[in-house]
């Protein structure tokens, strides 16, 4: 097909012959810069007049360069907008009537548009689209029909274009992140978008089924099933390379969730460990870490730098540099309860250590763990008020999903469990609990400087990556956790030394449910177990039962594996704060997180995604 295309929309005249949308036979140009040079800019009058002078000779020479004739032309293609409205009149009209004249199709082109689609069309390897997650998956189909519809490209064509620049990010295993929608849904609201999602689907059930035959792995890889579309399987269809967020989570996206795609093409699957901005989530947020940071390294090159945080274990040793650090972390407490105070009335112990678990709220994250140990340890305290007890205020704060009634029912048992706290005598001044209202990031930029210890206590295999341990880490409190998502490569930086784990591995909690896991079996072994269970299921001082609960427990299979991971939970807390009750030890733990969180830091995130994903050479 050649197509003659005419660009009038502003001081230049433009006529071309193109080849199949693709090859540029010849390009004729006059520029009218001279013309508009004597007044500072471009004449509105004066351009279109040029335009009515040159436009036709303009084509008569394109085509004699060429050797074509007008019988060679299969359509004309025209700038319609935006533009000097006199100047692309100028085009449109000639246009209009070049291809009446020869009885061919007239082609609008908005030229913004054009520009776009001439990268996209000419250099696909130069253009990435990251998806993350599946909330904008539609992105694929979407190009597709600009693709086809506007750029009048084939289907092969265009396909190799999307799959050439679209790219997935799965971000968790859990099923909010694997979206299916009504096919009615887009069918009314997008049928354009619907044709292509079909199409795309056919194709992608012929390609199954040549490897896989009738097998059901072509079943739970169709992108069309159930009356709904599954967005991630349309990712899998389509992207050219899928990457988890952790080295763990990677991992568990090869061997298992997209298993089957991934025995199609191994190469396409790998992970980028998630970071951190430094620059918000130390320097910023937390301005006397910042100051001794500098202090220490003798630059602020760490910010543009930060591996060069490494410098800091230097002063490891150095008790000045620990006593300002334990100084700068109680200046953070204060400033924190001083504005739960001044915010939500509370008045939060600054001076215990402060034990936080910040996240969205989720049964697989284990807020009700940790409930579960605050009861112990409320027991524990009933049980001997004299015993050495080292003051600590556990920290809540989560948002849960509007529909996910457990989550709610979890903030609701958090929230009794610290009325009653707060109001036994026994353990005041000792055991503090607060669940922190509409936490967002304003909130999150008063809390991460000045918590102390982070929960991360996932069940492993189901955590991708989290951020929120790496800006805890990053502000210098000490991880109790599990293996699981970016934990483990923090455990690789830290080592046993400097992070406290427990419970168990992602392949022994995997292997553990396959053997067939007996919760009340955990209940019976443990001397502790009951008593917690027991506690909650009678409900706290407000009254409320929270049996419902203690029931999914027992009874309901405990999906995410807290009684079997509740005593080691227990002992490696023990463990934790028998570690940071000397002050000066704690700073030094502090101070290490610190030093080797580096690696975190969302500078090399995005460098391996330039390099390793979107091939970005410098």
């Amino acid at each position: 097909m050649i197509i003659l295309a005419i660009e009038s929309s502003c001081d230049e005249t433009a006529v071309a012959l193109v080849r199949d949308g693709r090859e540029v036979l010849t390009d004729q140009v006059f520029s009218q810069a001279d013309l508009h040079a004597i007044y500072g800019g471009v004449v509105p009058e004066i351009a279109s007049r040029s335009h009515v002078e040159v436009i036709s000779q303009l084509a008569d020479r394109a085509l004699a360069v060429t050797g074509l004739t007008r019988g060679d032309i299969d359509a004309v293609a025209v700038t319609c907008a935006p533009g000097l409205i006199g100047a692309l009149l100028v085009g449109v009209n000639f246009a209009k009537s070049a291809a009446l004249a020869l009885g061919v199709p007239l082609i609008p082109v908005h030229h913004v548009r054009g520009h776009i689609a001439a990268n996209y069309i000419a250099y696909p390897e130069h253009h990435v689209i990251q998806i993350n997650d599946t909330h904008p998956t539609l992105i694929i189909p979407e190009l597709m029909r600009l693709l086809l519809d506007d750029d009048g490209l084939g289907w092969d064509e265009a396909w190799d274009i999307v799959t050439a620049c679209v790219n997935y990010t799965n971000h968790t295993v859990m099923s909010e992140a694997l979206e299916t929608w009504p096919q009615g849904l887009i069918q009314s609201q997008l049928p354009r978008v619907w044709e292509i999602i079909c199409e795309i689907n056919r194709r992608w059930c012929d390609e199954l089924r040549a490897r896989f035959g009738d097998d059901v792995r072509v079943g739970r890889n169709l992108i069309i099933a159930d009356g709904c579309v599954h967005m991630a399987n349309l990712c899998l269809a389509a992207c050219k390379t899928i990457n988890g967020v952790s080295a763990l989570h990677g991992e568990i996206l090869r061997r298992d969730l997209f298993r089957d795609v991934c025995a199609l093409d191994p190469s396409r699957f790998t992970y980028v460990t998630n970071g951190i901005d430094h620059r918000r989530w130390l320097a910023q947020c937390n301005p006397g870490l910042h100051a001794l940071v500098c202090d220490v390294l003798g630059s602020d090159r760490y910010l543009l730098h930060p591996e060069e945080l490494a410098g800091l274990e230097r002063a490891a040793d150095d008790p000045a540099v620990l006593a300002r650090l334990e100084e700068i972390k109680a200046l953070n407490k204060q400033r924190l309860a001083a504005w739960v105070f001044r915010t939500d009335g509370f008045s939060l112990n600054s001076d215990a250590i402060l034990d936080v678990q910040v996240k969205r709220l989720h049964e697989y994250k284990r807020q009700l763990l940790c409930a579960m140990r605050i009861t112990q340890l409320q027991l524990m305290l009933h049980d001997d008020p004299d015993q050495p007890f080292q003051p600590r205020t556990f920290l809540f704060a989560a948002k849960a999903a509007p529909g996910y009634a457990t989550a709610k029912r979890i903030i609701q048992l958090l929230c009794s469990l610290a009325a009653d706290v707060n109001a036994d005598p026994v353990c005041r001044g000792k055991l503090q609990v607060y669940f922190l209202p509409n936490y967002r990031v304003s909130a999150a930029e008063m809390l991460m400087p000045a918590a102390q210890v982070s929960e991360q206590i996932s069940t492993a295999g189901k955590e991708a990556s989290g951020t929120g341990n790496m800006k805890l880490m990053m502000n210098g409190a000490v991880t109790i956790g599990t293996l699981d998502g970016a934990n483990v490569e923090m455990f690789e930086q830290l080592g046993t030394d400097n992070m406290f784990l427990f419970g168990l591995h992602a392949d022994e909690a995997e292997a553990l449910r396959a053997a067939g896991y007996d919760p009340q079996a955990y209940v019976r072994r443990s001397p502790w177990l009951g008593r917690v269970l027991e506690r909650m299921s009678r409900g706290y001082a407000d009254g409320e039962s929270y049996a419902d609960l203690v029931s999914s427990l027992l009874y309901g299979g405990d999906p995410y594996l807290l009684l079997a991971d509740f005593d080691d939970y227990a002992a490696t807390h023990e463990r934790l704060y028998a570690a940071i009750a000397d002050p000066a030890a704690r700073a030094r733990l502090s101070l290490v997180n610190i030093a080797r969180s580096g690696i975190f830091a969302a500078d090399r995130a995005v460098r391996e995604y330039a390099e390793r994903i979107w091939e970005v050479h410098a």
